[in-house]
């Protein structure tokens, strides 16, 4: 909607990742500079962990758009909801492996031999997990078994573990202390600074054809920066928002105010939504961290920002009608005393 008012080319401020709005922060060019260096040095583990929103699928996607498919032979899990034996079916559907067994053995001699078979046309394998810390640590125990596999020397597989902050704690569990030792290289990815997140906006803007309209004043970006705390997903979430009310107050500067306005409505909205899981017995503390980082649940709580958004959209419309039609009658009065006099 608001992208044709102020004419913009697409929507830039999408929950979708999409690579062709990869910003270059900081550390998302420390992350993908470590991504790359896994990738020339051909073996072991890359790990990037970060908080809830700070762009890793991001990096991931990114990543995608910079590898070779004559070169390399990539393959990218989403491990939500993963049990335990899934993940080394998983691992051949995704590399297009036709295992007729359920066996493991089975499953494992034919992962082996299409790595082989990679290796003899020139190309490497290489598994990228998002949502990491979903992974059982049987799972993950496979994965570094997998990694055994070598010809002269050179391994046959590489592996990225992109995860939740929590997957460095999981890296340490009992068990797991050969992975430990396969990783190469392992970052954090924090989130935005001030700064940096008005250039994130202002770069997003940019992207999709924004020439100064609106005109954003300073102001606006620090108060974005302080209710979001720097975290993309967050940035995204709260701009479209104001994007979307001044276009219907048909706003060329959209001002501290206007963002105010929008972040009183986002926080009644969180306390409606949290008396909801009051009212229903939820704790999101007690719930499976697998549940809470669930595809289901997001687009849950998407739908349910949705209808929020949605409700608070019709109420300002109602105003806006109900403003139109009072001014109508006042300036109908007006031009009967008018023409009285």
């Amino acid at each position: 909607m608001y992208e044709n008012f102020y004419q913009f080319s697409s929507k830039p401020f999408q929950l979708t990742p999409d690579p062709g709005f990869f910003f270059k922060s900081k550390g998302h060019q420390r992350a993908m500079a470590y991504l790359r260096y896994g990738l020339q040095q051909g073996e072991g583990f890359i790990v990037i962990t970060g908080d809830v929103g700070t762009g890793k699928t991001t990096l991931v996607n990114n990543l995608f758009n910079d590898i070779d498919p004559q070169k390399i032979i990539a393959a990218k899990i989403v491990s939500t909801n993963l049990d335990d034996g899934d993940f080394l079916a998983l691992v051949a559907s995704r590399f297009g492996i036709q295992v007729e067994s359920d066996s493991k053995g089975k499953l494992i001699a034919a992962i082996e031999e299409f790595l082989v078979t990679c290796h003899e046309a020139g190309q490497r394998a290489l598994v990228v997990v998002d949502e990491a810390q979903n992974l059982p640590v049987k799972s993950l125990e496979e994965l570094r078994m997998l990694s055994n596999f070598t010809i002269d020397g050179r391994p046959l597989l590489q592996s990225f573990l992109l995860g939740q902050r929590e997957f460095r704690a999981t890296l340490r569990s009992p068990g797991l202390e050969q992975l430990k030792q396969r990783v190469i290289a392992a970052y954090h990815l924090k989130s935005l600074s001030d700064i940096e997140t008005r250039e994130y906006i202002e770069h997003r803007l940019r992207t999709v054809g924004w020439n100064n309209t609106p005109a954003i004043e300073p102001d606006v970006f620090l108060g974005v920066y302080r209710f979001t705390r720097g975290i993309p997903r967050r940035i995204n979430t709260l701009m479209d928002r104001l994007l979307l009310n001044a276009s219907l107050d048909q706003e060329a500067i959209i001002g501290l105010r206007s963002l105010n306005t929008i972040i009183e409505e986002v926080q009644v909205e969180q306390r409606e939504l949290d008396d909801l899981e009051d009212e229903l017995g939820i704790d999101p503390d007690q719930l499976p961290q697998s549940a809470l980082s669930s595809d289901s649940v997001h687009h849950a709580m998407e739908a349910a920002h949705d209808d929020a958004r949605v409700e608070g959209l019709e109420r300002r419309l109602a105003a806006i009608e109900h403003n139109l039609s009072s001014l109508t009658t006042q300036l109908g009065e007006f031009g009967a005393a008018v023409s009285a006099s």
